[in-house]
């Protein structure tokens, strides 16, 4: 498998890719029509910050599986354009956190005792020490605007040096903040209360620019820290801000556009220190980062969860092991039921039974919406599958009991409208053998695995014998055969497993028998 690395990254995560037996190929210099050419047979793409995914990009890589971004940030790649392509998006979002926390407690200290200039004018010479009188951190108030991964351990670390801390963050918990040692609180209030305020949250069309000169205002004689996304500070409210002493100093390492231009009215005052987006270059984050992102990128490859997917379900790896069996399931039963069903699908329910509700069953469930829309979709996997289910207007439920019937576990997968409704139920025998155990209500004990033709009939003598004598005559061998039946003389249902593809003579001589009331033609596991 090919990956095409168009940004530098550190060599340890080049040697994971390569040896998982990939090609890997780098680029750095690529862009315009070089790239979509690199892209067009890759089937891993890693990324920094320095090239952009675009719809155009995602549309010209046809094999591509996934894009790793080594790093945090994700701005620079179109998700929804990746979704709608089926291509997953994976960051590393813990090898810096500590170096991105650590130049953020760097730059607050050089904020609060003006370490730079101070640094710059004995450099030259001068012994300014009447002139830099510091604020102490201790019994100050930090605002936190983002309390993620790096936010939570900037307050660890400065919590742990006498200050106060309050935060804003609607998506976190009261008593996850309160673990540590911060006060949640509205954007207002925790620009207010603030001396100092640091900025950990990403850049999105709704955080792009959300502290200007209003908000500036409001957290009036303290200190701007920025070691997290350019962008969301207005830069030249700050400025203007520092201009007037309004606010009294900041310290960035991320700024709107990259390299910081020189005309940057930033530049110009004393009172701001500025860095070239040093948050993550430590030698263990880049290495740390870079191999993240490669193991992201096998794992996506091989079909596996992908711990870091920000547009795809994702599982611990440690629990992978327990729900792996279950994907064919439940991507084979949500495939049966949607060919039984006929006119349009409306809804999805995927019901988890026994001992599986313990589980995280996320990428299970996916794996079911893509069985039910893989015979209707070209391109359908486990990424865009919920996003397919939303664009059509289908609606997806999950549900789980404790109660399984004679199975230790069993998954449901149940598609309907408004006038019919097919389910399909699957599990395990003896740990790691998987049946299709039920077929919209009858009992079966059919093999999932390549292909299928599930017939309806009347309960009466010679139809089944019917059946065995059109497929041989059209050469079809019967592999396996699963019958139950409604009641005697009633509607019978059969499963059958054959080797070889069913042809339109025999479909439509089936067909033609009275007796028959229906019949589908299931193909499984990407068979032909």
């Amino acid at each position: 498998m090919k990956v095409l690395v168009t940004d530098p990254i550190a060599d340890a995560g080049l040697d994971v890719l390569r040896d998982a037996g990939h090609d890997v190929e780098t680029g750095y210099d690529l862009e315009g029509a070089d790239l979509l050419e690199a892209v067009s047979d890759a089937n891993g793409l890693i990324v920094r910050s320095g090239t952009e995914v675009t719809d155009e990009v995602l549309e010209a890589a046809d094999e591509l599986v996934i894009v790793g971004r080594a790093g945090i940030g994700v701005d620079n790649i179109d998700i929804d354009a990746a979704t709608d392509n089926g291509v997953i998006v994976a960051n590393a979002p813990e090898g810096n956190v500590r170096a991105a926390s650590e130049h953020t407690v760097a730059m607050t200290f050089a904020a609060a005792r003006s370490i730079p200039q101070a640094h710059i004018r004995l450099k030259n010479g001068e012994w300014a020490k009447s002139e830099y009188l510091g604020t102490e951190l201790d019994d100050k108030t930090l605002g936190i605007v983002g309390l993620g991964r790096v936010g939570q351990e900037v307050a660890k670390k400065l919590d742990s040096l006498g200050m106060d801390l309050v935060a804003f963050d609607p998506y976190i918990s009261e008593e996850r903040a309160d673990r540590l040692g911060a006060k949640l609180v509205e954007f207002e209030e925790c620009l207010e209360a603030a001396d100092f305020l640091t900025i950990h949250t990403p850049l999105t069309p709704e955080t792009e620019g959300m502290i200007g000169a209003d908000e500036l205002d409001l957290l009036g004689d303290g200190y701007v820290v920025n070691v997290g996304r350019g962008g969301i500070i207005d830069e030249d409210a700050l400025a203007a801000k520092i201009d007037d002493g309004v606010v009294a100093g900041a310290a960035l390492d991320v700024f709107a556009e990259e390299p910081l231009s020189e005309d940057s009215p930033l530049l110009e005052h004393d009172d701001v220190i500025v860095t070239p987006h040093l948050g993550a270059s430590t030698e263990a984050a880049q290495e740390n980062v870079a191999i993240s992102t490669a193991e992201q990128v096998n794992a996506a490859i091989a079909g596996e969860p992908v711990a870091n997917a920000l547009n795809a379900p994702s599982i611990d790896e440690s629990a992978f092991p327990r729900v792996e069996p279950y994907i064919e399931i439940a991507e084979t039963a949500g495939k049966v039921a949607a060919q039984l069903l006929d006119g349009r699908i409306e809804t999805i329910e995927v019901t988890y039974k026994g001992e599986i509700v313990d589980e995280d069953v996320e990428f299970v469930t996916a794996s079911a919406l893509k069985g039910v829309f893989q015979p209707l979709e070209w391109q359908v996997n486990a990424v865009n599958a919920p996003q397919i289910a939303e664009d059509r207007g289908v609606d997806v439920t999950e549900s789980k009991t404790r109660q399984a019937e004679d199975f230790q576990s069993l998954i449901s997968v149940t598609v309907s409208n408004d006038d019919d409704e097919v389910s399909v139920d699957g599990t395990l025998f003896a740990g790691d053998d998987p049946r299709i155990v039920r077929v919209d209500g009858y009992r079966v004990d059919a093999i999932p695995h390549g292909k299928m033709v599930v017939t309806r009939n009347t309960d009466e003598p010679g139809v089944i014998g019917l059946i065995g004598s059109v497929m041989g005559k059209h050469g079809v061998n019967i592999a396996g055969m699963f019958n139950a039946r409604e009641t005697i003389g009633g509607e019978a249902l059969t499963v059958y497993n054959v080797d070889n593809q069913v042809p339109d003579a025999a479909k439509e001589e089936l067909e033609s028998d009275d007796r028959i009331i229906g019949v589908n033609y299931i193909t499984l596991n990407g068979q032909a």
